[in-house]
């Protein structure tokens, strides 16, 4: 397998790597395509080729770019000429560019190429997988700053969020780096003579990878890192609202020096290209799926791979309860809870949901509380510094939050705070700039929520928390267990007892003591029990069983069939007779 040297402008590497840059000026390049057979797929290399950039005028003035899979390395449209846009959800006429909408075929295409280069990958020293890991964490530092930016512009965060989504993929690449030096076996003693025992880690096979557009950066690092540290190959389903960063990211990790169709990108819908990526195991293409999205769809992926006895990695919903005792710094709990709630405009899986107040601090904490909620800054990070949130992902989760949110107040919860959408004539007092050009949501609180309500269990994607009161800790603890997810939980307390019967008795994957709901870091494990996955892992060291299988191996040296068990010499004990009691 022939590794490309990512340092140098070498026959490996046909041009310097300034022309890759997403932020190089503006470069239109004349490619050759196949029109045989109707095939329209750019016959040109990811690392042969700028940016192109479509006839296009955006309101910030900034590119239109053409967007392409990344098949074997090749630079490809899809087979039947489909495509669809990626528009910025804070300026909805700023359109980032046009990509493949990836057919069936598009995707069998890349699952080939992956399948292609398994072998060869699978071969190479697992140190040397290590390096080009390492590189493209040198090389996301080298680019991050426009990383960020196309990351804001294409799903809405603030700039310091989308800085903490890359830096976490920088932060993956280089913990896994040394791995492959690490990815270590055991040399077992037999029970035998002249035998010798051993493990070792083997890759799966081809990974297929889905991730959801909120940590575009982060997850997909999470997932493929691993991954590729294991010796397996990937196809990647980019999400659909963030396909422009999918591709930037995709081009910066060939340039790390990685072969050819060890990771190929697809674009397209996920009821299109991604459910022709899942149908895949049932076709006995795939070993492997890695999905990042919903419980139900969650569901339907762990059936298919189920019955097909392929390996899935699930992380799905939340609906992630944060308990405030009497004992607790107030201050903290409510920045904590506030944060929770509503960064990231709560369109995390981590986000918080339930907020159950002990009865003995509601009234202080609520007070306090709610005036940070009235207060909170809204709008573009791109033209407003110092926004806590901004718009949703896109218009499709800003009508599926507005749907989640409509029916609360009938199932008896009391609405204190949010007037749905965000308009020039319906706008808090923090809102920043024109409402009319993006989708941005108030900030919604609701009290008087009990465990018999639907509210109380549903995960609501968005800047929603519902209010629950508790009368001691035993019942804080009953009600943080009560929803059907175990993705995240908190507890703020100063009483060390209280915090320890809560991280012994939560169900849930993660728990932060006098810390928020969010906040995962690159070498801990991330996922959840319950509705919130299926008990593999993301991220750390843990992360390495879901991309790998133990292998095995027996080596007989004596020249002799020698069997386990029925072979073992007997060792066969002499007791004396002394009365040892006579010493007691």
């Amino acid at each position: 397998m022939q590794i490309r040297s990512p340092l140098s402008n070498t026959p490996d590497r046909p041009f310097p790597r300034e022309q890759n840059r997403p932020n190089s000026p503006p470069q239109v390049v004349e490619r050759r395509i196949d029109e045989r057979n109707g095939d329209r797929r750019v016959m040109a290399h990811v690392l042969e080729s700028g940016l192109e950039f479509l006839a296009h005028e955006n309101p910030n003035g900034l590119p239109k770019v053409r967007g392409y899979n990344i098949v074997n390395g090749q630079l490809t449209l899809s087979s039947d000429g489909g495509t669809f846009e990626s528009t910025n959800p804070a300026r909805t006429a700023d359109c980032l560019g046009e990509f493949p909408l990836s057919t069936k075929e598009d995707v069998h295409s890349a699952i080939a190429s992956a399948r292609a280069a398994f072998p060869g990958w699978a071969a190479t020293p697992a140190p040397t997988r290590g390096q080009i890991i390492g590189n493209m964490g040198r090389l996301l530092m080298e680019h991050m700053d426009a990383i960020v930016a196309i990351e804001t512009r294409e799903i809405g965060k603030t700039l310091k969020e989308s800085a903490g989504s890359v830096q976490e993929a920088i932060d993956t690449c280089l913990f896994f780096q040394s791995e492959g030096r690490r990815l270590y076996g055991q040399t077992v003693h037999s029970e035998l003579p002249d035998k010798e025992l051993f493990t070792y880690r083997r890759p799966l096979g081809v990974c297929g990878i889905i991730n959801a557009c909120n940590f575009p950066a982060a997850v997909p690092f999470w997932k493929m890192i691993p991954a590729i540290m294991c010796g397996n190959t990937c196809v990647w389903k980019s999400p659909q609202d963030a396909p422009l960063l999918s591709f930037a990211l995709a081009r910066i990790m060939h340039e790390s020096g990685l072969p050819d169709g060890v990771i190929n990108l697809i674009h397209g819908k996920g009821s299109g290209a991604g459910q022709d990526l899942v149908d895949s195991v049932d076709e006995g293409l795939l070993n492997k799926i890695s999905f990042t999205g919903s419980t139900a769809v969650g569901k339907m992926i762990g059936e298919i791979c189920g019955r097909n006895l392929v390996s899935a990695s699930l992380e799905l919903g939340g609906k992630n309860p944060l308990v405030v005792m009497p004992s607790a710094n107030l201050e903290n709990a409510i920045e904590g809870a506030y944060w929770s709630g509503f960064g990231t405009a709560g369109q995390r899986c981590t986000s918080l949901g339930n907020l159950i107040l002990h009865e003995d601090i509601y009234d202080e904490f609520m007070t306090k509380f709610m005036a940070k909620v009235e207060s909170t800054t809204i709008g573009d990070s791109m033209r407003h510094e110092q926004v806590l949130y901004g718009p949703m992902l896109s218009e499709k989760y800003a009508k599926d939050f507005l749907a989640d949110v409509v029916g609360l107040e009938e199932q008896g919860a009391t609405k204190l705070f949010g007037k749905g959408r965000i308009t020039n004539e319906n706008k808090p007092a923090g809102f920043q700039g024109d409402a009319s050009e993006g989708a941005y949501m108030w900030p919604h609180v609701y009290s008087g929520v009990t465990e018999e309500m639907a509210c109380f269990h549903d995960e609501i994607f968005g800047p929603a928390v519902t209010i629950v009161k508790a009368t001691d800790f035993d019942h804080a603890l009953h009600l943080a267990n009560a929803s059907p997810y175990g993705l995240s939980s908190a507890i703020y307390t100063n009483d060390r007892l209280e915090a320890y019967r809560f991280k012994t008795g939560i169900k849930a994957g993660m728990t932060g003591i006098n810390n928020s709901t969010t906040g995962a870091e690159a070498h801990l494990p991330f996922g959840g029990v319950k509705g919130s996955g299926n008990g593999t892992r993301e991220s750390g060291i843990w992360v390495i069983e879901a991309y790998s299988y133990w292998h095995a191996v027996n080596d007989e040296l004596s020249g002799k069939l020698q069997l386990a068990q029925m072979d073992v010499e007997e060792v066969e004990m002499a007791e004396a007779e002394v009365d040892w009691t006579a010493l007691a």
